[in-house]
């Protein structure tokens, strides 16, 4: 087993074996460090996603966009091109929960089209891992690089992870990786030069 594939196998574990009151916390942890960010109160197009395998929680940061009365856009994979696409979800379809089941096992929202990520102005983007430098690692289906890849300046990318999650020494970037500007966790919000 390669590096890439151990910090992998470790971090899904660790990340499924949460406690509802851990991941609660870090939750509310993370919507204090994003309601104090300028770039979310600068942002009208806030892309965002559903959890599903452990991530942080993102179900009260939605419920806050509502609130500032951001436009909230989930991520839809298109089937022609494995890119993700971003569609304009209401307040009352995220209460209702009128998402379908992907194969993958993750929800999405219910649409024949949707936008480009570069419509976007903040995109908070689940990770397994993230390093110093902002280097991201993802699930390993490489939708959020493959779609990043046509969009090089816009939206502003911010990671969401829990704090085991933050890795100390340097991953080694590919050279399709798409790099974060920044990364919140329930205890720090971390800077990077991309």
């Amino acid at each position: 087993m390669n590096e890439l594939s151990f910090i992998r196998k470790n971090l899904r574990s660790k990340r499924r074996s949460l406690t509802q009151l851990e991941q609660k916390q870090a939750q509310l942890n993370v919507l204090h460090h994003l309601n104090t960010l300028a770039i979310f109160h600068s942002s009208k197009k806030i892309g965002l996603y559903l959890h599903a395998f452990g991530e942080i929680h993102t179900d009260l940061l939605i419920k806050l966009c509502f609130k500032k009365n951001k436009q909230v856009y989930l991520p839809m994979i298109c089937s022609m091109n494995q890119n993700l696409v971003w569609v304009k979800i209401s307040k009352y379809q995220y209460l209702t929960r009128r998402f379908s089941h992907h194969p993958l096992g993750m929800k999405e929202p219910m649409a024949t089209r949707g936008k480009h990520v570069s419509k976007l102005d903040l995109i908070l983007m689940p990770l397994l891992a993230c390093d110093q430098y902002g280097t991201r690692i993802g699930m390993g289906g490489g939708y959020y690089d493959r779609t990043l890849a046509t969009a090089k300046h816009r939206p502003y990318r911010l990671g969401v992870a829990h704090q085991f999650q933050f890795i100390e020494h340097t991953l080694k970037r590919q050279s399709w990786d798409q790099p974060l500007d920044a990364l919140l966790t329930p205890q720090h919000i971390y800077y990077f030069k991309r």
